[in-house]
């Protein structure tokens, strides 16, 4: 009632609207700026005169218009508050100009109640109140009308009383909506615990998430300051062999052009004295005298003997005969190759490159229908078994072979060629696991980790727990890396491009075999 007061206190008379720049006359009423002006307009193109629509006070001149800025923001509040109470909840049913929020619903009357209003309904009944709401009909029971008064307990449903009654519900145990409320309400406790509890979890998972990517960022940021020293230091060192091996060649060069150059010198030496020579043979030659020709001394057979005995001989100007003239490319690759030799030495050291490890199989611990290369190094199946003396280390139940090598330590890698059979496998394996049984094939069991080429593809295989790979392309050159210390061990495959096919996580116990089991025509090969 109070806000339909002072709505009519801030509506302008002549638009009957809340008020837009209010202005006031002499006689104190007010208007809308734009309304007055309007209306003052009108009256000075008429005869007569000046005046307040509200009371009729005249004026003689055009009154002057007085700005309220006080009452223009209380009116601009007060529209804006309209503006909520209609857009906001549910409106009062009486309560039209303006609509005032209402704070109840009667279900039996089926009206919105303000507070004043609802005073005066609760004077005159006593009837069921909820909080405001439109809907009213999913409150009554759809075939008898009535409101839903109870909660039927086996069907977990609400009904009215004619359900429990006279109804499908008449056999049922029901309660009063209030004790229905009141149990979900304990329910609704207990998952929102459980909510809390495991939202709590999630919280964790993401802090934990957070921090791994923070370590994993930091990581990744010493790793790169680490490699870019790395890297700025193998192209130091190459820029240095380059200067070494451009300078030996430039050696040979100077040295080669140096001896070219005395060459060259001794020989226009020889070509000087022989012109002479031949100068003064020819003027001989042109005398008619014989005794001038016959005492000429220098013309003397005995004195042209240095003719057949030049210095610069024809092999000494042969490249093919002399070593002289040519570069020692010999001396250039054996510069480069310790040059190059020393560097690869110590990028593997800088980068912890572990060498490329010599396993050979062992032959005593092959089965009988694998046959072992006499260099150790490859394995094939064969379908006539081989005789071999028994021994508590042999495979038997599978085409399994083992390594001599063992690896209780360190960093290791090799490489492993593989045939186009559609059945292999590659992988490592305590020297305790078994020979016989279905437990003794790499895979089957706890001891052992390895690489599957079977019909339905590639599997990575431990403790006979599959996992599919899905490789970009046949898998038939294999590189493994061990980490025994960090529990890794990491197969990849060795095409264009080189990509991870799987990696294991262990704790590793005992010292590692590598093995391997071919079948059907299959073969595998160590890479030295």
């Amino acid at each position: 009632m109070a806000c339909a007061v002072l709505l009519e206190e801030l509506s302008c008379s002549i638009c009957l609207n809340i008020f837009t720049e209010p202005v006031a006359l002499r006689c104190g009423h007010t208007f809308c700026q734009a309304c007055i002006g309007m209306v003052l307009d009108s009256q000075s193109n008429s005869s007569q005169a000046y005046s307040c629509p509200e009371c009729g006070e005249e004026y003689v001149d055009r009154p002057l218009l007085e700005k309220s800025r006080k009452l223009c923001n209380i009116a601009k509040q007060f529209e804006a508050t309209l503006s909520q109470l209609e857009e906001s909840g549910v409106s009062c049913t009486y309560c039209t100009h303006p609509p005032i929020r209402a704070t109840k619903t009667c279900l039996q009357c089926e009206i919105s109640l303000c507070n004043h209003h609802l005073n005066l309904h609760n004077r005159a009944v006593d009837h069921v109140l909820v909080e405001p709401t439109e809907s009213l009909e999913d409150r009554r029971w759809p075939t008898h009308k009535k409101l839903l008064e109870y909660h039927c307990c086996e069907d977990s449903t609400c009904v009215c009383v004619s359900c429990f009654a006279i109804g499908s519900h008449r056999a049922h145990q029901v309660e009063s909506l209030d004790e229905a409320m009141a149990k979900k309400k304990e329910n609704l406790k207990k998952v929102l615990e459980t909510l809390a509890s495991e939202s709590g979890k999630v919280d964790d998972k993401v802090q934990h998430l957070l921090n791994l990517r923070l370590t994993e960022k930091t990581k990744a940021s010493d790793l790169r300051q680490r490699y870019s020293q790395l890297f700025n230091d193998a192209r130091r060192q190459l820029d240095e062999m380059e200067t070494k091996v451009f300078s030996s060649i430039s050696k040979q060069e100077d040295l080669i052009t140096a001896y070219i150059s005395i060459l060259i010198q001794e020989l226009e030496s020889q070509k000087e004295l022989l012109s002479k020579k031949v100068c003064h043979i020819e003027e001989l030659c042109k005398i008619t005298d014989p005794l001038v020709i016959l005492q000429d001394k220098k013309s003397d057979s005995r004195n042209l003997s240095d003719l057949k005995s030049l210095k610069i001989t024809a092999k000494m100007v042969d490249q093919k005969d002399n070593p002289k003239l040519k570069f020692d490319e010999g001396l250039i690759m054996a510069s480069m190759h310790v040059e190059i030799y020393q560097f690869v030495t110590s990028l593997k050291k800088g980068f912890c490159i572990p060498e490329n490890t010599n396993i050979c199989l062992d032959s005593d611990t092959a089965a009988s229908n694998v046959l072992v290369s006499g260099d150790l190094k490859s394995a094939s199946w064969t379908a006539v078994p081989v005789s071999r003396p028994a021994n508590s280390r042999r495979c038997v139940s599978f085409c399994q072979v083992l390594t001599k090598n063992t690896f209780s330590t360190g960093q290791h890698y090799w490489e492993v060629d593989t045939s186009n059979c559609p059945y292999w496998m590659v992988g490592l394996t305590y020297d305790s696991i078994a020979r016989d049984g279905t437990k003794s094939k790499i895979g089957n069991n706890k001891k052992s980790w390895c690489l599957n080429r079977a019909e339905v593809g590639y599997l990575a295989y431990h403790n006979s727990q599959a996992t599919k790979i899905l490789p970009s392309s046949p898998v038939q050159r294999i590189g493994v890396y061990l980490n025994y210390e960090r529990g890794c061990l990491s197969f990849y495959q060795l095409g264009n491009p080189i990509g991870l096919l799987y990696t294991f996580t262990a704790n590793f116990t005992e010292p590692l075999h590598a093995a391997f089991v071919v079948w059907k025509d299959g073969w595998i090969r160590l890479k030295t």
